[in-house]
């Protein structure tokens, strides 16, 4: 398994997938170049996959797309949703990140580096 969902997790996003058509939508995970420190992640919801470049996994009964050339970047990463008094979001616990922007929503790895934008 490339990553790993939370049941917190899973239920946040299930709640958010009945917003779409549930039956056809996937939930797309990976990363793209900017952020302070090269990189950031991509995370929302897609109907179409690019057979090629592209698979779905299964993940806590989350249709996943990931892109092949994240996996390396991806690979034992934890999603996680965290509620507080300020409301809840998602939280990315990724074991490749050897560097992370202070505003936590970049990182750079050691398979790509991606190029720094300013904060």
């Amino acid at each position: 398994m490339v990553l790993n969902i939370t049941d917190s997790a899973k239920h946040q996003i299930k709640e958010m997938m009945k917003e779409e058509d549930a039956e056809k939508v996937r939930l797309r995970f990976g990363v793209k170049g900017g952020g302070c420190s090269g990189l950031s992640y991509a995370l929302g919801f897609d109907y179409d996959i690019n057979n090629e470049l592209e698979f779905i996994e299964e993940i806590n009964e989350i249709p996943v797309i990931i892109t092949k050339q994240d996996v390396p970047i991806i690979e034992g990463t934890t999603i996680d949703f965290k509620q507080n008094m300020m409301g809840g979001g998602f939280t990315i616990d990724n074991p490749n990140a050897i560097v992370s922007c202070g505003c936590g929503s970049s990182f750079k790895a050691k398979e790509r580096e991606g190029t720094p934008e300013e904060c």
